[in-house]
C-alpha cells in the first residue's frame, strides 16, 4: 500500500503533490526543447509543431513536410495534420478542445474535431503585410500581437470577429500576457504589454501606463481567476501583485542567471518557472520548492494545477486539496482522518474501531462528506477506495443520511478512472470533470473515435447516443475504402431503427466526399423531407427534392424549394419541372400573382392557357393610367385568344374590343369637356354624362354600345334626379310607359322632397294595389286623394284607418267618403 502523502512537499505552510500520471510519453528521439507545445484544457489533447527557428539534429529518414502533431498526455497519436501555411506564430486550444492555429500572415484556422477539419479566417488590419509576431488564448479567444505592436483580439470562435484594440507604444515589447473578459470590470480583453521599464495595460478603448519600478519585466503571467499578476524582472525577481496594480502580495528571488523559458501559475496560489530542466514552485511569502528533470520539460497549466510534460513522463503538479490534507496531513486528529483510521483498525478486528467512531459521532455527518470529497480528488485507486469504505462505513452508522453524494461521486470515479486510462489518455481531475461535464467529456471521445466507450458512457449517464452513430457513420462513409453499396448497407443496419438518427446528417458527409450516389442511397433512409430535401438540391438533384417536397405535404417547403429553383435554372427549364406537377404549378401560380407578373405570363403560356394569360393582360391595363397604353394591352390580350380552343373565349374578345372602343370614348370625352371619364365603367361614364347635362351623348353610348333599356333608364332616371333636373323628369312621366315601372320613379323623385312632382308617378303604378297606392299618396302628404283611391276599391275599414292622419279640412272629405258608404248599407 502506497503512502498517500508520498508525493507531497510543503511550500511555506501549504502542501504541493507532483502525481505521476504516465511515463515514456515521447520517443527519445524527439526534441521537445524544439517544439511549440500546446495542452487542451481540462486534460484534453496536446497540440506540438517544430519550431521551424530552432535547429535541430538531421535525420534522413524523417518527412520533412511541417505537420502539427496532436497526441494524448498518454503520448498516443491521435492525428497529424498537414501544415501548408508558413510559420506558425500562435498555437492554442479553446475551452471545447478546438486547436487555434494563427500562422505568420494573419491566417487563422480552427480545427474542430482533431481529425484535420477546419474553418478559417483572417485577422485582417494588416495583418498580412505586418506578419504576426504572438499570439495569447484564453479560453473562448485570444489576441495577436503584430510586428508595429498593433493588437488584434478575437473573442468567439464560433463567429470570430476581429477587433483592432487601442494602439500602444511602439518600443520593444519584452512580454505580454492577456487578461479574459471575464476577469476584467470593462468585460473587455486586457493585454498587459512590459514595454520600457514599466507595464502598459491596453482595452479596446485606451492604453494606459501603470508607471511600475523595477522593469523591463521578461514574463507577465496572470493567475487563472484574473485577481493577480505574476512579473519577472531582469535581475531575477519575481513579483506578485493584484490584477489592478494596486498591492504587492509577494516576492521571490530566483537567483538565477538566465530567466526562465516559461512562467505559470499553478492554481492560484503558487506560481511556476521552468528552465530547460528545472522548475521552481513559488508559493505564497516567498516560499520555493525546486524540482530537477532529466530532459527539456513543458508547463501545461489547467485551472486547478500544471501538467508537466517531458519525453518521459508526464505528472501533474497542485495544491494539496483542503479535503484531502484534513485527511492525510501528518498528525491529523480530525474527525474525517479518524473515520478512515476507524476502517482500518475495523478490517484488523480491534476494538479500537468503535473507540474512534465513539469519539468523533458529533461530526461524523461532515467526517463522511469530507472522505467523499477527497475520494474525488485522488488519482489512486486504492485510496480512493479506501476513502469511500470509509465514508461507507460511517453513513451506514448515522441514523438519517441522504446517499446521493457518495453514489455521485462513486459514478464520477469509474467515469474518470476509465478516461484516465493510458489508452484514452484523459487524466481528468475531478474539479476538470465538473467543469467539462459529461457531455463535453463525450463529445471528446467522439473526436478521438473512442466510439465503444462513447456509448457505454453514455448508456451509463442515461444519455443519447444517436450523435454517436451519426458520427461514425459519418467517419464510416468518408474513410472506407469498399464499395459505395456496401458502405450503405452497414450504414444501413446498424443505424435502422435507432432513435434520433440523422441520415441527412450522414448523407451531407458523403457528398463531401465526392460519394454522391451514396448519399443519395442514404438520404432515400432520412424520413424527414425537411432533412433531405436541401441536401438534394445541392447535390443538383432537383427533381427528387422536388418530389419528395411534394410528397411532404409541406407548402414551405415546396415553395422553398421552387425558389431555390427558380435562382439557379433557366427559364424553360424550371418551367418543364413543373410539368406534371400541378400542386408545384400552384404555388408557383399563386407566389407570381403578386411579386411577378412577368414570371405568371411566362408560365400561361408555357402551359398554353391563353385565357388566363389575357386576363393577366387586361388586368394590367386596367392598372394603366394612359389610354393608349391600355388599348394596346387590350389588343395583345385580345390577339392571345385569337386562336384559343376555349368556347367562352369569343366572349372574352368582345369585351376586350368593347373595352378598348370605351377608352377611346372616354378620352374623347375628358378632352371634350375637361372632365375626368377615363378609368369609369361604361354605366359609369352614361350615369356621369347624364348629370353633367350631356343626355345626348349618354344616349349615343347607349346606342353604340347596346346597353339593356332597363339599363339605360336607370341611369337617366339616376343621373336626373341627382342633378335635379326636375322639368326633364316630368316630361317623363308623361310617357305612356317605363321599361323600370314607374314606382322606381316614385321613389327617386320622392327621395329629393319632391312630393308634388313624385305624385304624378302614383296614377301610372297600375301594377300595384288600391292599398298601395294609398300609402304612396299619403308620402307625398296628398291624405284626400290616398282616400280616393280606397274609396274605390270600398275599403271603409282602409279609410277610418287614414281619418286618423288626416288634417282638420282632409278629415272632413274622408268623413264624408266614409258617410257614403254606410248610407248605401
Amino acid at each position: 500500500m502506497s503512502n498517500p502523502t508520498a508525493d507531497w512537499e510543503k511550500v511555506g505552510d501549504r502542501f504541493y503533490r507532483k502525481v505521476k500520471l504516465y511515463d515514456a510519453i515521447f520517443d527519445q528521439d524527439l526534441e521537445l526543447e524544439n517544439y511549440l507545445v500546446a495542452g487542451a484544457p481540462c486534460g484534453g489533447a496536446i497540440a506540438l509543431y517544430r519550431d521551424v527557428e530552432k535547429l535541430q539534429n538531421y535525420r534522413a529518414a524523417q518527412a520533412t513536410k511541417p505537420s502539427i502533431d496532436i497526441y494524448s498526455y498518454s503520448g498516443k497519436l491521435i492525428r497529424q495534420i498537414k501544415w501548408d501555411k508558413g510559420s506558425i506564430r500562435g498555437l492554442g486550444w479553446s475551452e471545447d478542445e478546438r486547436l487555434l492555429v494563427i500562422s505568420e500572415d494573419g491566417t487563422v484556422r480552427c480545427y474542430y474535431d482533431l481529425q484535420g477539419d477546419f474553418t478559417q479566417f483572417s485577422l485582417g488590419f494588416g495583418a498580412e503585410e505586418l506578419k504576426v509576431k504572438a499570439c495569447r488564448f484564453w479560453s473562448s479567444g485570444f489576441v495577436a500581437i503584430l510586428s508595429n505592436n498593433h493588437l488584434v483580439a478575437v473573442t468567439h470562435y464560433i463567429e470570430p470577429r476581429s477587433k483592432l484594440l487601442a494602439i500602444p507604444p511602439e518600443d520593444e515589447v519584452h512580454s505580454w500576457t492577456v487578461i479574459p473578459p471575464a476577469y476584467t470590470l470593462s468585460r473587455s480583453v486586457e493585454v498587459l504589454l512590459a514595454i520600457g521599464q514599466t507595464i502598459y495595460v491596453v482595452d479596446p478603448s485606451e492604453t494606459e501606463d501603470r508607471v511600475l519600478p523595477n522593469g523591463p519585466f521578461k514574463h507577465i503571467s496572470v493567475s487563472p481567476n484574473g485577481l493577480y499578476v505574476t512579473l519577472y524582472t531582469e535581475d531575477g525577481m519575481v513579483w506578485v501583485i493584484t490584477s489592478d496594480f494596486q498591492n504587492k502580495i509577494g516576492e521571490y528571488e530566483s537567483k538565477a542567471k538566465t530567466p526562465p523559458k516559461d512562467v505559470q501559475w499553478c492554481g492560484n496560489d503558487a506560481v511556476m518557472l521552468a528552465w530547460e530542466d528545472e522548475v521552481h514552485l513559488i508559493g505564497p511569502n516567498g516560499a520555493s520548492l525546486r524540482y530537477y528533470f532529466d530532459g527539456w520539460v513543458h508547463l501545461l497549466p489547467d485551472i486547478d494545477g500544471v501538467r508537466l510534460i517531458t519525453n518521459d513522463v508526464c505528472e501533474f503538479l497542485q495544491k494539496v486539496p483542503d479535503c484531502t490534507e484534513d485527511i492525510f496531513k501528518p498528525g491529523s486528529t480530525s474527525p474525517a482522518s479518524v473515520l478512515l483510521d476507524a476502517v482500518d483498525q475495523l478490517d484488523k478486528k480491534s476494538p479500537k474501531a468503535d473507540a474512534n467512531i465513539r469519539l468523533i459521532r458529533p461530526n461524523l455527518l461532515d467526517a463522511v462528506g469530507t472522505c467523499i470529497q477527497a475520494a474525488g480528488q485522488e488519482f489512486s485507486v486504492h485510496w480512493q477506495k479506501q476513502l469511500l469504505k470509509a465514508a461507507s462505513f460511517g453513513k451506514s452508522i448515522l441514523d438519517l443520511y441522504s446517499s446521493d453524494d457518495f453514489v455521485d461521486m462513486c459514478e464520477a470515479l469509474r467515469i474518470l478512472n476509465a478516461m484516465r486510462d493510458y489508452r484514452i489518455g484523459l487524466p481528468l481531475s475531478y474539479d476538470q470533470y465538473q467543469r467539462l461535464t459529461s457531455e463535453k467529456l463525450i463529445q471528446r471521445l467522439i473526436n478521438r473515435h473512442e466510439y465503444h466507450l462513447a456509448i457505454r458512457l453514455s448508456n451509463y449517464l442515461h444519455l443519447p447516443v444517436s450523435k454517436i452513430h451519426v458520427h461514425w457513420a459519418s467517419q464510416k462513409v468518408r474513410t472506407s475504402t469498399e464499395d459505395e453499396d456496401t458502405i450503405c448497407h452497414t450504414v444501413v443496419s446498424k443505424l435502422n431503427n435507432k432513435p434520433g438518427i440523422s441520415f441527412e446528417v450522414v448523407a451531407r458527409a458523403a457528398y463531401d466526399e465526392g460519394r454522391s450516389h451514396l448519399a443519395t442511397q442514404l438520404l432515400n433512409h432520412e424520413t424527414r423531407a425537411g432533412k433531405q430535401v436541401p441536401l438534394l438540391l445541392a447535390m443538383e438533384e432537383d427533381e427528387i427534392a422536388l418530389d419528395k417536397a411534394l410528397e411532404s405535404g409541406d407548402i414551405d417547403l415546396v415553395f422553398f424549394v421552387l425558389l431555390q429553383l427558380k435562382k439557379k435554372l433557366p427559364l424553360a427549364s424550371f418551367f418543364r419541372l413543373l410539368t406534371n406537377r400541378p400542386i408545384a404549378t400552384a404555388v408557383v401560380e399563386s407566389s407570381a400573382k403578386g411579386q411577378d407578373q412577368e414570371l405568371l405570363k411566362d408560365l400561361y403560356y408555357q402551359d398554353d392557357r391563353r385565357l388566363d394569360g389575357a386576363n393577366l393582360l387586361f388586368g394590367e391595363a386596367l392598372n394603366q393610367t394612359v389610354p393608349q397604353t391600355k388599348v394596346d394591352k387590350l389588343k395583345l390580350a385580345a390577339k392571345l385568344l385569337g386562336d384559343s380552343k376555349d368556347p367562352t373565349s369569343t366572349l372574352y374578345t368582345r369585351s376586350y374590343t368593347e373595352a378598348q372602343a370605351l377608352i377611346r370614348v372616354q378620352a374623347g370625352l375628358d378632352h371634350d369637356f375637361d372632365a375626368h371619364y377615363s378609368g369609369l365603367s361604361l354605366n359609369e361614364t352614361i350615369l356621369r354624362l347624364v348629370k353633367n347635362g350631356y343626355g345626348k351623348r349618354a344616349a349615343k353610348l347607349q346606342s353604340d354600345f347596346k346597353i339593356p333599356e332597363k339599363t339605360w333608364w336607370w341611369l337617366r332616371l339616376r343621373g336626373l334626379v341627382a342633378r335635379r333636373d326636375f322639368g326633364e323628369l316630368e316630361e317623363l312621366s308623361k310617357q305612356r310607359r317605363s321599361p323600370i315601372g314607374w314606382e322606381a320613379f316614385f321613389n327617386e323623385v320622392l327621395g329629393t322632397g319632391q312630393q308634388k312632382l313624385a305624385g304624378l308617378f302614383v296614377p301610372k303604378c297600375t301594377g300595384l294595389s288600391a292599398q298601395e297606392r294609398s300609402e304612396m299618396w299619403v308620402k307625398c302628404g296628398m291624405i284626400v286623394k290616398a282616400g280616393e283611391e280606397l274609396a274605390k276599391v270600398k275599403d271603409v275599414n282602409g279609410l277610418e284607418e287614414l281619418r286618423g292622419k288626416a288634417r282638420a279640412g282632409e278629415a272632413a272629405e274622408i268623413d264624408r267618403m266614409i258617410a257614403q258608404f254606410r248610407s248605401r248599407r
